[in-house]
């Protein structure tokens, strides 16, 4: 169990358990400084090694320059000179390694010590003075509350109107802060995970790049370091959402805190003074306690707890509540006063102070005290109520929308990210929503209207329905599959919640996905992958029915059920799921009785060889683009619903690239880099400018990775292989989307030796994927 998000209604409260969880997170972020800290140091120790090792290096350099074998006689042998010349080859060797060795501290310096300087400087020095503030305007919010609640009743009511004014002022600012102070609190733990990572996956290329002679060792870190690039952009994408959508709850709960409450079961709850009484002559004190009280048991618990004593809370005191009386100024000399009498002390009765007559009238509609005023205060949280509905007009406006953008703007660049201006997005919804006016309104030929605006349109149009389109109902069990589980268990349990929805929602349904489907289809232009559709529409067709923190944390999740959508659409639609839901399946290890699959590198990997490549991708190599300058990133190449890393890139012969048409053109990640957010560091991209190997494959794919060819190294072993069948000796679970599922007895067709090693390429049941070959036996 991670942090407990901070939800900013609990501001308000700001109960005993909204300050553990602040002092939790706030733990947590003193750890990171701490770790941070000592990594610099390790760090600078690095650097100082670096550059002695290289002051070493170049010394053996010179001295292998300064010596020369001397020859006998006058004249050498061939054998003479070459030998001779080999330690002045050695020397320049270390000295353009040593070169390089210098530009690797260089970049640590750059790369890995000063963004995280700058982090810890910036960002958690920002929060260790935010919370400074937090800390100090809570010692003077309560004093100035408990000096204010001790003013006598008696004074003039000009001075306790000018008193309460005073207080409510200080509250609210005192809410503000709280307010600012929690957002910062979350947004610096989900910053943290970028932007300390990110500068050692930097510094970790430039290593790897500077020892890329260690082949095997440089092969297999390229895969993990375009997996974890691709990761970090989409974070840093559903950051950019996630945030976005906190500052907005934020603001609504800082425009009406009552109307935003969380639901939960007590019926009230809340700080109040209790008097205690002591012997004479000292009088009574007063207390301050957290209450709570659920009328369906009449149970009353109280807490007491001092903010400035460090947040300690005591002892729990809960009893059965029998009546609540209101208590006059003439009877006692405290305003908001009223009494509550407990079952098991009958003709005693407690005396409690709430901190304003509002809050009073709150306390005593809860407890059914007399002279009680009527104020719902858990009222449900009324729907969004809006004229969009899915109905024959509902599907036409979706229809007419889906239509114009794919006849009109399906290779515009930022498809769905551009938003239209929001004056003539209303007035399109307008027309489009009257039966009158519906059919008059030509999107496919008429340049009056903006694909921008059709695109926001239909998303608006998407938002504004009563229910989203996915439902409440079955949002949480949509969330849990994303969650967890086997990309093959993901798809089955999606698949068998989507045929559980309405069937005007499921046919909705259909049709968009179908359509966003095509818009992948068209990435290479238009840069919408699925990944960025789905980071587009997961708020879109999902959303909890309650609008929390907690909830807004599972956007990421939303989005990888829309990509799974997107990436099986003909699956989930077209055919019907099994009858029984799937459970998460954990990913599997081989069967006791089947051999292990090869690898790469023996004794490293134990389970199956890693794919990297993504028979999902089949971009057309014909055109590059150059990458648009949005304000919004457009996010990573491949979607996160399966885990599947981008497609690596190969120099294999040019007729095996053109039997299995895996390579993307190397432009295109260029440009993809190029295109990443404004915050995205030189060093990110030029990690992308390895140079093949291939000459062959320089002029098309400049900026291309190798990978070694297939074990048989040859075309002539590929052809033999090339259209044969095999049937599986043993069964397999996929591990990636890439590959496939199988049992045995499962007959493949067109078989082909793969460019991955230990792998072939073969169609079963019409779809085309990866194999381990030692799981199969040609026939």
């Amino acid at each position: 169990m991670g942090l407990q998000p901070l939800e900013f209604s609990d501001c308000y409260l700001d109960s005993p358990w909204f300050r553990e969880r602040v002092r939790a997170h706030e733990a947590e972020l003193e750890k990171t400084n701490k770790f941070i800290k000592e990594l610099l140091k390790d760090g600078k120790n690095l650097i100082a090694a670096t550059k002695n090792l290289s002051a070493a290096q170049r010394k053996f350099a010179h001295s292998l320059r300064d010596f020369k074998f001397e020859f006998i006689g006058d004249a050498e042998t061939d054998d003479e000179r070459y030998i001779d010349a080999s330690l002045h080859e050695f020397s320049n060797f270390l000295k353009n390694l040593e070169e390089q060795r210098e530009i690797l501290a260089l970049s640590v310096t750059e790369t890995l010590i000063k963004p995280l300087e700058r982090f810890r400087k910036e960002q958690l020095g920002a929060v260790k003075e935010e919370k400074k503030k937090f800390d100090k305007e809570t010692e003077k919010n309560y004093s100035l509350l408990e000096k204010h609640l001790n003013l006598s009743a008696k004074k003039k009511e000009l001075q306790l109107q000018e008193a309460d004014s005073q207080v409510e002022q200080n509250r609210k600012h005192f809410y503000e802060l709280s307010l600012e102070y929690v957002c910062k609190l979350q947004e610096i733990q989900e910053r943290k995970k970028f932007e300390c990572v990110e500068p050692v996956l930097s510094f970790f290329q430039g290593l790897f790049t500077f020892y890329h002679q260690g082949y095997e060792l440089a092969k297999d870190f390229s895969h993990y370091k375009m997996a974890l690039q691709i990761n970090i952009q989409n974070t840093r994408n559903r950051f950019e959402g996630t945030r976005s959508e906190v500052e907005e709850l934020m603001n609504k709960i800082r425009r009406n805190p009552q109307e935003h409450k969380r639901a939960n079961h007590f019926t009230m709850e809340g700080y109040l003074y209790v008097q205690e009484k002591r012997p004479a002559p000292f009088g009574s004190s007063w207390v301050k306690h957290y209450c709570t009280y659920r009328k369906e048991t009449k149970k009353f618990t109280m807490i007491p707890f001092e903010h400035r004593s460090g947040g300690k809370a005591g002892d729990e005191e809960l009893f059965i509540l029998t009546y609540c009386t209101k208590r006059n100024i003439d009877t006692i000399d405290r305003r908001f006063c009223f009494d509550l009498e407990a079952s098991d002390r009958p003709g005693v009765p407690v005396t409690m102070q709430a901190f304003s007559e509002e809050d009073r009238k709150l306390w005593m509609e809860a407890l059914d005290g007399k002279e009680a005023l009527f104020i719902n205060l858990n009222k449900a949280s009324a729907k969004r109520e809006g004229s969009a509905q899915l109905d024959k007009i509902g599907f036409t406006v979706i229809k007419k929308c889906i239509n114009a953008v794919e006849t009109r703007g399906i290779n515009d660049q930022g498809l769905y990210r551009v938003v239209g201006v929001s004056s003539k997005v209303q007035r399109l919804l307008t027309l489009l929503m009257d039966a009158k006016t519906c059919n008059e309104v030509d999107l496919e030929n008429s340049v009056d209207w903006e694909v921008k605006t059709i695109t926001s349109a239909m998303k608006q149009y998407l938002r504004s329905l009563p229910e989203p389109l996915m439902t409440y109902e079955l949002h949480g069990e949509f969330i849990i599959p994303a969650k967890s589980g086997s990309p093959e268990s993901r798809v089955n349990a999606v698949h068998f919640l989507v045929h559980k929805l309405p069937e005007k929602n499921k046919e909705m349904l259909d049709i968009l996905v179908k359509h966003l489907a095509n818009v992948s289809k068209h990435a290479k232009r238009n840069l919408m992958t699925v990944a960025n559709l789905g980071v587009v529409f997961g708020p879109t067709l999902m959303r909890p029915q309650e609008e929390t923190v907690a909830a807004i944390m599972d956007l990421k999740f939303q989005n990888i059920v829309v990509e799974i959508l997107i990436e099986n659409h003909e699956k989930i639609f077209k055919t019907l799921p099994d009858a029984t839901f799937p459970e998460p399946i954990s990913m599997p290890v081989s069967p006791p009785n089947a051999p292990p699959r090869q690898s790469r590198r023996q004794g490293q990997r134990i389970k199956r060889p890693l794919a990297v490549y993504n028979l999902c991708l089949e971009l057309d190599d014909a055109d590059t683009h150059s990458s648009p300058k949005e304000d919004t990133p457009t996010g990573s190449m491949d979607s996160l619903s399966s885990q599947s890393p981008t497609p690596a890139f190969s120099s294999s012969p040019p007729g095996l690239l053109d039997r299995n048409h895996l390579i993307m053109d190397g432009g295109d990640l260029t440009d993809w880099a190029t295109n990443l957010s404004g915050q995205s560091r030189p060093s990110m991209v030029s990690w992308m400018n390895t140079p093949s190997t291939n000459p062959a494959a320089t002029n098309t794919t400049p900026s291309a990775f190798s990978f070694p060819n297939p074990a048989t190294g040859s075309d002539r072993a590929v052809e033999s292989v090339a259209h044969r069948k095999a049937r599986a000796v043993y069964p397999c679970e996929a591990e990636h989307s890439s590959e496939l599922s199988f049992q045995i007895g499962a007959i493949f067709e067109d078989v082909q030796f793969s460019r991955e090693p230990g792998w072939l390429e073969g169609t079963l049941n019409g779809k085309r994927g990866l194999i381990p070959q030692n799981y199969v036996q040609f026939l």
